[in-house]
C-alpha cells in the first residue's frame, strides 16, 4: 500500500508519471492528479464480487480491468470501454458488500450498453494519447513495494472534460435495468444498490460542486430509486445475503484501507484494542506500522498468523513491514511464504523479487528474475516489475534482456523517447528474429507512434 520509510530501491518506484492523463471526473481547473492504488488482497476481493457479474453479463471477466482510485469521494466510473474505477471513498463508505456489488452491477450495465462508446466525439475532444496510453497499458499503475503502493498520474491542461463521462438519464435507467437483471441472474439481491442510491439521494439538495462526483456524472432521479426499490420488493432473490466469506473479505478490505489511508488515531478509535476481530487487528497492525511502531505492528500481524498461518496477505504485510523498516533479509521469508500460498498473484511475486534484489546477494538474483518473469507474464502492465526485471537482468550479465525490460518499463510510464532508445539498445544484443528482438521492435514502433501522437496533440 503506502510507504513510511522507503529504502533505497523502493524509493525509485514511486513515480510521478509524466503523462497527459487527467482525472477524468474533474473539470479543467481541477485536472491535477488521479492516484491509483495496487493491492493484491483488495483487488482479489473486488474480483470476487465482480467476476460473477461480468460472466453473467457475457463479458470476459479477465478482460475487464478494475482500478482502485485513492479518493475519499463516493464515486465509480468506467473508461476506455473495459476499465472499471472504484474510489476508496466508496469502498470505505459502503455498509455491506451488497452496496459495492450493486454499484459494480450498474457500471457493468454501462460497459455492456456501450455508453462510453457513444461519447466518441467527446473522446476526440480530449487527448487521444492520454486516454489510449492508459487504456492500452502504457501507463498502468506504478507501484512501491509489498501490498500495493500508490502511483500518481499527473494531468496536464485539463485534457478530459467533465462531460466526457457524464451519462444521460436514459443511459442511467438502462444501466439500472441491466444491473437488476444481472443481479437476478447471479441470484443476488438488489437491496445494496437501492440503499446506495438512497444514501446518494440525501445529497441532491447540496450545491453541485459539493456533491460527490457520482452524483455529478450519474443523474439521480426519484424514478430510478423507485424502480430499484420496486425490483427489490418483487425479486425472488431479495432476501439472499452475500456469502459469509464475502462479508469477511469486505470487513478485512475496509480495515486494511482504513489503516493505510486514515491517521493512526482515527484507526485506533474505530478499531480499539478491545476489538479482537480479524479486521480490527489487521487495521491496528497497519496503523502501528505506518506510525513507525514496528514491534506493535508485528505483534498484531503475528497474532493473526497464529490463527491463520496459510493466509498469504498476512505474510505479505509482515514482509512489507520488515522490508520498509530496513530488515530486508528477514522480509524474504514471509514474502516467499506469501508467494507459495498464492503463486498466481503477480503483486506478491514482485514484492518478493524486490526484497531479494535489495539483499544485494548475487545468488538471489535468479530467484528474483524468475518471480518477475512469472509476474509480467500474468500482468504485463506492471511498471515496477519491469524496472526490477531490468535490474536483475543487468546484474546477471544479460544486457539485451535488461534493455528490453527497461524499454517495457519506460513505455508504460509514458517516457516514450527513452523506450525507443532502450528498444534500440536491446536490438543490438538480442539475436535477430528471436522473441525478444521481435518484442523490442514492437515496443519501438509503439513508442514512436505515441511520440508522434503526442507531438500532433501538442
Amino acid at each position: 500500500m503506502m510507504k513510511t520509510r522507503p529504502t533505497r530501491f523502493a524509493e525509485i518506484f514511486f513515480l510521478t508519471l509524466a503523462l497527459t492523463f487527467s482525472p477524468l471526473l474533474a473539470g479543467p481547473a481541477e485536472a491535477a492528479r488521479i492516484s491509483l492504488i495496487r493491492d493484491a488482497e483488495i483487488e482479489n476481493t473486488i474480483e470476487t464480487y465482480a467476476t460473477p457479474l461480468f460472466k453473467a453479463a457475457g463479458l470476459d471477466a479477465e478482460a475487464v480491468r478494475v482500478h482502485i482510485v485513492r479518493d475519499s469521494s463516493l464515486n465509480a466510473f468506467v473508461a476506455g470501454g473495459m476499465n472499471l474505477f472504484l474510489n476508496t471513498g466508496l469502498l470505505l463508505a459502503a455498509e455491506t458488500p451488497g452496496q459495492i456489488i450493486g454499484v459494480i452491477a450498474h457500471e457493468t450495465g454501462h460497459i455492456v450498453g456501450g455508453h462510453l462508446a457513444r461519447t466518441e466525439e467527446a473522446l476526440r475532444g480530449a487527448s487521444t494519447l492520454a486516454i489510449l496510453s492508459y487504456v492500452l497499458g502504457a501507463a498502468v499503475v506504478a507501484a512501491g513495494s509489498g501490498a500495493g503502493a500508490g502511483a500518481v498520474i499527473l494531468g496536464s491542461q485539463g485534457v478530459a472534460q467533465q462531460t466526457m463521462l457524464n451519462y444521460t438519464r436514459t443511459q442511467e435507467r438502462a444501466a439500472d435495468q441491466f444491473a437488476v437483471t444481472v443481479l437476478d441472474r447471479t441470484h443476488q439481491s438488489a437491496e445494496g444498490l437501492a440503499r446506495f442510491l438512497e444514501v446518494l439521494s440525501n445529497q441532491e439538495a447540496l450545491l453541485s460542486l459539493r456533491q460527490d462526483p457520482y452524483l455529478r456524472t450519474h443523474p439521480l432521479t426519484i424514478e430510478r430509486i423507485t424502480f430499484i426499490r420496486h425490483h427489490v420488493e418483487t425479486s425472488p432473490y431479495s432476501a439472499n445475503k452475500p456469502p459469509a466469506e464475502w462479508v469477511a473479505k469486505f470487513k478485512r478490505m475496509q480495515g486494511k484501507l482504513f489503516g493505510f489511508l486514515k491517521p493512526a488515531a482515527q484507526t485506533f478509535a474505530r478499531y480499539p484494542e478491545s476489538d479482537r476481530s480479524v479486521e480490527a487487528r489487521y487495521a491496528r497492525a497497519v496503523a502501528h506500522f505506518r506510525r513507525g511502531d514496528l514491534d506493535a505492528g508485528l505483534a498484531e500481524i503475528d497474532s493473526l498468523l497464529a490463527k491463520s498461518p496459510d493466509d498469504p496477505y498476512f505474510h505479505e504485510l509482515k514482509g512489507q513491514m520488515l522490508f520498509e523498516n530496513g530488515h530486508v533479509a528477514e522480509a524474504v521469508a514471509p514474502y516467499r511464504r506469501a508467494v507459495a500460498l498464492a503463486p498466481d498473484v503477480p503483486l506478491l511475486r514482485a514484492g518478493l523479487a524486490q526484497a531479494l534484489i535489495e539483499t544485494g546477494k548475487d545468488e538471489a538474483l535468479a530467484e528474483a528474475a524468475s518471480n518477475l518473469e512469472a509476474a509480467v507474464r500474468r500482468d504485463p502492465r506492471m511498471p515496477r516489475a519491469w524496472r526490477l526485471l531490468a535490474i536483475a537482468y543487468g546484474r546477471t550479465g544479460k544486457p539485451g534482456a535488461s534493455a528490453l525490460a527497461s524499454a517495457e518499463f519506460t513505455f508504460r510510464v509514458g517516457r516514450y523517447g527513452d523506450a525507443v532508445a532502450f528498444a534500440k539498445r536491446a536490438l543490438k544484443h538480442l539475436p535477430a528474429g528471436s522473441p525478444g528482438a521481435l518484442r523490442a521492435e514492437d515496443v519501438q514502433s509503439a513508442a514512436k507512434l505515441a511520440l508522434q501522437k503526442r507531438h500532433e496533440e501538442g
